[in-house]
């Protein structure tokens, strides 16, 4: 029988497929577990890739976000094992691929909530032995079976940190990449919310409504190029009320400059920028996951730019949280 989406394992022939061997050097390709031999007691970390775009076509927006995970493993599997980053606590479970393709909103929305049952099924069983995910590529829609399904494993509402131009707040209208968060804590798994650096112009009153009447935190990128606000003071208040709550990390592509995304933007953040971001939230031992989204490489270049941007706030990510562990 045919489904929608479909879970592919990544294997040891995986790795060893897209890691180039070098004389007197380790890769991390060398080192990063698979579940053929199940969960190792070094495991900590799981990565998932989610390779669709239906759920930013059914926000109304373009395609392309199947392309972040394959740019993304060749390049991490290439980085070096040294003492910084060995790999050997992360285990590259494999790839959420869709057999269907876009056809319009009302399908899109539906084949949404098909897909975060399918997420959860596939995350649940190593969330509920205390790894922390790290899934990269797809829509933001994929936030909400990822706060859903950590939320149930610990029996509580999770809190949430995002960085992105848009607090993807959007009404409950059927499930897309615009809504994640709305359907989160209307279901009761999100506690506080928190979004840095929303572009003013692109988050409707009603969005700006909906974070002001629940007292979520936010801030406006706008602010800190007019200097009203400091992005770096900006960063240790947000991670200060966030960090004393089990929480999540989301940075959503889009939001740095020129990066090849479902919704490109020629103004935001520097790549630098967003790994001070993960360095700086991932230091916590309450963090649950880290989730990065909407990174749409449509060529050679492009895909070098993701896979390499991805790579490095990969590895900052585990360096930062394993020295919280």
């Amino acid at each position: 029988m045919k489904t929608n989406f479909e879970f592919i394992p990544f294997t040891q022939k995986s790795l060893s497929g897209i890691t180039s061997i070098r004389s007197g050097e380790v890769k991390l390709g060398e080192k990063l577990q698979t579940l053929e031999n199940g969960i190792t007691d070094t495991a900590k970390y799981f990565i998932l890739g989610i390779s669709e775009d239906i759920g930013p076509q059914s926000n109304g927006g373009f395609s392309g976000s199947t392309g972040a995970f394959k740019a993304f493993v060749k390049r991490f599997a290439n980085i070096q094992s040294n003492q910084f980053l060995n790999g050997e606590n992360t285990i590259i479970l494999g790839e959420i691929i869709s057999n269907t393709i876009f056809q319009n909103l009302e399908t899109g929305r539906m084949l949404i909530e098909e897909l975060d049952l399918f997420v959860e099924s596939i995350i649940a069983p190593l969330v509920q032995q205390g790894l922390i995910p790290i899934v990269i590529g797809g829509g933001h829609n994929n936030a909400f079976p990822i706060i859903k399904t950590i939320s149930k494993s610990i029996a509580e509402p999770i809190s949430v940190i995002n960085f992105d131009p848009h607090a993807d707040f959007r009404p409950m209208e059927g499930r897309h990449s615009g809504n994640p968060f709305s359907y989160a804590h209307n279901h009761g798994f999100l506690k506080k919310y928190a979004i840095l650096g929303l572009h003013q112009s692109y988050n409707s009153q009603f969005i700006l409504d909906q974070l002001t009447d629940n007292s979520f935190l936010f801030s406006f990128f706008d602010d800190y190029l007019s200097k009203k606000a400091d992005f770096e003071t900006d960063l240790t208040a947000f991670y200060e009320h966030i960090s004393s709550d089990k929480f999540g990390i989301e940075l959503d592509l889009d939001s740095i400059a020129y990066m090849p995304s479902s919704a490109f933007s020629p103004s935001g953040m520097s790549v630098e920028e967003a790994r001070s971001y993960v360095l700086q939230m991932a230091k916590s031992k309450n963090v649950q996951y880290l989730h990065l989204p909407e990174a749409a490489p449509k060529n050679e270049i492009e895909e070098v730019i993701v896979g390499k941007t991805l790579a490095y706030l990969v590895s900052d990510f585990i360096k930062a949280n394993q020295a919280a562990q």
